[in-house]
């Protein structure tokens, strides 16, 4: 396994990048990871996009998606094309998260951001009323900016009648013609619930529930229902194998991973934020964690890899 650049490699967080396992390293071949944060962000970064696809590039990865909270990556992605992107070979791609930044639950702001080649739309993370309740008063390791930003009002997808409002509908019709994937971002039970059931009238076939124990507040049990619905369960391999004062236990991923279904459920690292190990690092311990869990290799490369390429690919 080529190693990422030096300058990228934190010892603390990335040491065991230098201990040779190649039974991990195996089941990163063909990795897909929908869920990524290089910079440019107002949060601190520890890679930018371009060390991003490089050190997936190195690992045999297939896909990786960058996510701004902030604003689209699809033109981020498509400047940096010339300037060395083309010409790895692993697929880099973009979506657009609906928070106030990009004007909310912003039908124009999709259409220009799918129709430039993004993949992804993410419902509202920052700006929902799940995220703003479980970030209140307490710390729960999420960055703040670097620059000064208005403080986040709630978007709801939901009416004052509880009803999924017209707007959400106008940004369903796009995704479903351009046979993108819907995320749920940051929303609660209720309003992702909602979410689903228009996605699925409106012919959306891709659909994916970011990480359901962190902010969303979802049980197993939901997890599964959801699954049962048609949409793919996202877990994000940073809480169970990144810093370990902020680990998860792995019983928590497995119970989910049992009730959903391994042909149903995706993991992703959610890391480049400055203080968390690598995207690559934490999908190499996640490999590695899950075979001395003893799943089988063909179920961690489904999750790793095969149920987000079918997401992501046309």
């Amino acid at each position: 396994m080529t190693h990422a650049p030096s300058e990228l490699l934190d010892p603390e967080l990335d040491g065991d990048r230098s201990t040779p396992d190649a039974e991990a390293d195996a089941l990163l071949v063909g990795a897909v990871d929908l869920h990524q944060h290089p910079g440019p962000s107002p949060f601190p970064r520890r890679m930018s996009l371009l060390d991003a696809a490089r050190d997936a590039s190195d690992a045999g990865f297939e896909v990786i998606v960058a996510k701004s909270h902030h604003h689209s990556m699809v033109t981020d992605i498509l400047a940096l094309g010339p300037a060395g992107l083309d010409d790895l070979p692993v697929e880099v791609r973009g979506g657009i998260a609906l928070n106030q930044s990009v004007g909310g639950l912003n039908p124009y702001a999709v259409e220009l951001a799918l129709r430039m080649g993004g993949r992804i739309v993410w419902f509202p993370t920052l700006s929902s009323a799940a995220h703003i309740d479980h970030h209140r008063g307490h710390d729960t390791g999420f960055p703040t900016p670097v620059v000064e930003l208005r403080q986040n009002e709630v978007l709801s997808i939901l009416g004052d009648d509880g009803e999924v409002l017209p707007e959400v509908h106008d940004i369903l019709s796009i995704i479903a013609a351009e046979q993108a994937i819907l995320t749920c971002g940051h929303l609660g039970v209720e309003e992702t619930t909602k979410l689903i059931a228009a996605a699925r009238g409106a012919g959306i076939e891709r659909i994916l529930v970011n990480h359901p124990c962190f902010v969303v507040g979802a049980s197993v049990e939901q997890a599964a229902e959801w699954s049962r619905q048609g949409a793919h369960i996202e877990h994000c391999l940073v809480m169970y194998f990144g810093r370990p004062e902020r680990r998860r236990e792995l019983d928590e991923l497995l119970a989910f991973i049992k009730a959903v279904g391994p042909e149903r459920t995706v993991l992703s690292s959610d890391s480049g934020q400055r203080n968390n190990p690598l995207p690559v690092t934490l999908f190499r311990r996640g490999a590695r964690g899950l075979l001395d869990a003893g799943l089988p290799e063909a179920d961690i490369r489904r999750m790793l890899g095969a149920n987000a390429s079918g997401l992501v690919n046309r």
